[in-house]
Order: C-alpha cells, then structure tokens, then sequence
C-alpha cells in the first residue's frame, strides 16, 4: 500500500556496513537535514585494512551517539521519524548486525516502521540528494572497494544489474597496488593525490576486455602488470617513480570504467549517467566522465564526495522510496552480507 506524499515525511538512515558508523535524516528523500559519520579510518590504518571483529566492536562503542547527534544536528527527536531504514546487505555481517539491531530496537521501541535496505542501492540513491531533478531511469557505475557494479536504474528500487566485476573490484585494486607501491590504507584517496604528481602516459598497463559480457570488469590482470612492473624494476636495480606508476595505473582503471559505462548508456539509449561509491569520490575519474559526456551529449550526475564514500544519508533517502511504495520490515530482518542486487 502506497504512502501519501502529501506531508512531508522523515526517514532516519543507519549504516554500518563495513567502517563507517553514520546516520541521518532526509526529508522527502531529497532534502538532508543531518549527515554524521564516524570513520574508523585511523585504527584500521595500523592494520593495512579493515578489521571486521575490531569494526563491529567500534560500531558497537559508537552507534548510539552517533544517531543522538544526527537527530539533535536535525533539531529533531525519534518521535519525530515516519520510519527508520537500516542497510542490511551486503557488507560484513559482524557490522551489519549491529546496523540492523540497533533499528530493530529503535523500531520496537519507537512503534516506528522498519525499511531494510541494500547498500549499493543506497549509494545509486545519494545522487538523488545531491542532485534534486534526477529521476530514473539512467545508468549508474557504482565503484567502490567491495563493488564495481554498472547498474540499469530502471524506477525507484528497480535495478537491472548489467555488468560487474569477476574479480578485483575498483576500490581494492586501488588498496592492492596502493600497499604495494608503499602508500599504505587507504589507498584510494593516497594514489588519487600522488597521481597528480606523475605521468598518467608513462607507462602502459594494460585494459582487461572480459570475455562473455563487455560491461564486466576485470581489475586483477591489471594489478598483477603493476606488481610485475615495480619487481622488474627492482630486479634491474632500476627506481620506480610511484607518482608515474600511481597515474598510469590510475588511467588504466578510468579507461575501462569511463569506457565501459558511456557505452551501456548509449546502448540502452539513455541520456542521464551517474556515478556513486567511494571510487566516484576519486577526482581523476570525475573528471574523466564530465569530459567524456560532455563529448557525447550526455547528462552527468555525482555525489558530492562526502556523499560517496559510506553515510547514512543514502540509506535514508533509498528507504524513503521504498518506505512510500509500501514496503516493511518486520523484526525477522537479518544482515545478509552477501546480498545482490537486481537479478
């Protein structure tokens, strides 16, 4: 039963798939009222990546004062909500349960509706917070470290899942190449700075072409030819220039994203292309899309980089479209950290 839409409607939005404890509030799934996040950036830095068991405990320490401050910064309280939306898949399960229980409890506690939501479709949503007059359908590349996923969106919550990765995706292949040319966690964000420094044209790693499909990626070939560069460098006692290595390998990744996306847009005949996850936050590959749609006539939509990497606010403003179509949540829900989207 659909929800009328004539009164303004409050969704609060829970994430905590992987290391990022963060809630918000959206109004009318559009308008952000409140956006907080605490990152767990620093402890998992010691450990060259994210550590589930130590990330749950740290969702656990944090999750409370982290929804108190999202609806005191909303100058709102709990009664206030229409629903709470929470991801529940995909993600680490240690993480995700404690999402998932702490909207349970609000929910019960609260007599407040509970809206379930996937996170890759949370963060296709966050171009809709930022950008107020898109609507579907067009063609969204959702890259991040757990996901490259290129993305029909066909309605609100209606996904066509057309190509993705078989191996590597984006945003690990970043923190693969980034440990291995010494930059360390996060390696997104340390090769996106670094890159500037160097030459993109210097060396040429090769484009993976996956058989079978053309819109799936493969980024591990990729990886492997830079770890076969910087050990053959090694070898001949030659010095690796990281800036140089860190901007072709950057614009080998872009090339294939750039290229496989704008394709699927003009095959499927859209005209609106967007992109999300924490590799759309990457300034290289923005720019690289404004150009190339530029080029083709084609309108380009992003999050803004706070919007990219994991936040509440995408989940509220997914769960808020699913929240007027009628959907609920009852308190069987459970982490599925494997989730997929679309078919």
């Amino acid at each position: 039963m659909n929800v009328s839409t004539e009164k303004d409607i409050y969704i609060l939005g829970i994430e905590t798939s992987c290391d990022e404890t963060a809630a918000s509030v959206v109004k009318n799934g559009r308008e952000l009222l409140s956006n907080i996040i605490s990152s767990q950036v620093p402890i998992h830095t010691l450990y060259g990546g994210v550590v589930p068991e130590i990330a749950s405990r740290k969702h656990i320490e944090r999750i409370n004062q982290v929804i108190k401050e999202a609806l005191a910064s909303a100058c709102m309280e709990l009664k206030d909500m229409d629903a709470i939306a929470v991801t529940y898949g995909p993600g680490l399960v240690g993480p995700l349960l404690v999402g998932v229980a702490e909207a349970k409890a609000m929910s019960f506690a609260a007599g407040l509706p509970l809206v379930g939501v996937h996170h890759i479709e949370g963060h296709i949503s966050a171009n809709y917070i930022e950008n107020k007059q898109l609507k579907p359908p067009f063609v969204c590349l959702v890259a991040s470290g757990g996901h490259s996923h290129l993305v029909v969106v066909k309605d609100y919550g209606e996904y066509e899942v057309i190509g993705r990765t078989r191996d590597d995706a984006a945003g690990e292949a970043f923190d693969k190449v980034a440990r291995a040319i010494g930059l360390g966690y996060p390696g997104g964000p340390k090769i996106d700075k670094l890159a500037r420094e160097g030459n993109p044209y210097a060396i040429d790693f090769p484009r993976a072409r996956v058989e079978g499909n053309d819109y799936d990626f493969s980024f591990s070939g990729l990886k492997s030819a830079v770890l076969n560069y910087i050990n053959g460098c090694n070898m001949k006692g030659e010095e690796v220039n990281t800036a140089d290595v860190a901007a072709s390998f950057q614009k080998a990744v872009c090339d294939v994203l750039v290229e496989h996306s704008i394709r699927a847009v003009k095959e499927y005949g859209y005209d609106k292309f967007a992109i999300a996850g924490g590799v759309a936050s990457n300034f290289a590959l923005r720019e690289a899309f404004e150009t190339e749609c530029e080029k083709q006539g084609i309108s380009f939509y992003r999050p803004a980089p706070i919007l990219c990497t994991d936040n509440g606010a995408m989940i509220a403003c997914a769960g808020y479209y699913e929240f007027i179509k009628g959907v609920r949540d009852d308190y069987t829900l459970n982490a599925v950290p494997n989730l997929k989207l679309g078919g």
